[in-house]
């Protein structure tokens, strides 16, 4: 099966291709009868046939959000499935066990109580505050999670569930203090990222998110082995010659830079990180050989159907993608309860 991975991967990133060319017609706005490879020609030959309104559409708003869904859905079925392999449990979800709250917390004081804060800040970090701040919120709270529930090298599942929710539900409350501290944009921005979507999409955001969704994975997609080994126990890893610790160390701080910059740009959207590694797992077994570089695809694939899905069901208006993810998600929680109650 692993000398079939690149053939796995070709395929999965046809699909993504034909599934991003179709959202990329799909929407309240109807191109003119061009298609968009004659606006991108057009764009580039300084051709002015083609409507300033279907290159502004098609370069500004949707390719953004596009590429964006792409490299959100990526990040965080990554970030899902090295915690599922690290925690050697399938519930080990950046949302269920608390990261997403916790990113989502700082955010919203960062953006209710940035004001406060920005004096002592140095100015090159302004533009970037709310970033830090989710990033911070989600390592601290990946932190708390791995050492309340971790003992021995050993992780009690339960621990880690309840250390989620009560990390989420302190996150809750104090958002929703900070609501109501709130002035009305501010309101509006805690709104959009409670709810999560994608369209606040920029190519500045992308170049951001690109950078560090490839430091991450240049270390994260290449653990695949070392997974494998951890899943037989991290002492029988460190007689295989695998630097437990110092790769769990480095899974912790990449994830939550993850799923904190997902959170700071796109919001809460939750459930990636447990669709996604489940249904490869069905596939493929817990080999993460196969299943990390696979995520990062169909973790795309995923955001991208959802996003295309939330935008054009209800025209003109779109239904907030962490809504949906959460209506896919919920049933498939429930189902690895089930399937593993025993073991739990």
């Amino acid at each position: 099966m692993q000398n079939k991975l690149p053939l796995y991967i070709f395929l999965s990133l046809v699909l993504l291709l034909v599934l991003a060319a179709g959202a990329l017609y799909m929407g309240v706005y109807e191109f003119e009868k061009h298609s968009f490879f004659a606006i991108f020609q057009a764009i580039f030959n300084n051709d002015s046939s083609i409507p300033d309104s279907d290159k502004y559409v098609l370069l500004e708003l949707r390719l953004p959000r596009i590429v964006m869904s792409i490299l959100v859905g990526s990040a965080l079925a990554v970030s899902g499935t090295c915690l599922q392999g690290m925690f050697k449990n399938p519930l080990a979800s950046p949302d269920l066990i608390g990261i997403t709250s916790g990113a989502m917390l700082f955010a919203a004081v960062s953006i209710v109580l940035g004001s406060h804060f920005k004096p002592y800040i140095p100015e090159v970090f302004h533009f970037s505050m709310l970033s830090i701040a989710a990033f911070l919120g989600a390592l601290l709270t990946m932190t708390i999670v791995y050492r309340i529930s971790t003992s021995n090298g050993k992780t009690n599942v339960v621990v880690m569930l309840l250390s989620g929710v009560a990390i989420t539900a302190i996150s809750f409350a104090t958002t929703g203090f900070l609501i109501y501290l709130s002035k009305e944009e501010q309101l509006r921005d805690l709104t959009f990222w409670n709810l999560g979507s994608l369209g606040g999409a920029t190519w500045t955001k992308n170049a951001i998110l690109a950078a560090i969704i490839l430091i991450a994975f240049s270390f994260l997609i290449t653990k695949g082995k070392a997974l494998n080994a951890m899943m037989l126990g991290e002492r029988d890893a460190q007689h295989l010659g695998v630097p437990v610790e110092k790769i769990k160390k480095k899974i912790v701080v990449l994830t939550a830079l993850l799923v904190g910059t997902c959170v700071a740009f796109s919001g809460n959207i939750g459930f990636i990180g447990l669709i996604v590694p489940y249904i490869l797992r069905l596939l493929f077994k817990s080999n993460y050989h196969i299943i990390l570089p696979m995520s990062a695809i169909f973790g795309s694939i995923l955001l991208l159907t959802a996003d295309t899905i939330s935008r054009t069901i209800v025209p003109p208006s779109e239904i907030p993608i962490g809504i949906l993810t959460a209506f896919m998600g919920a049933p498939i929680f429930i189902a690895i309860l089930i399937r593993n109650k025993k073991s739990m």
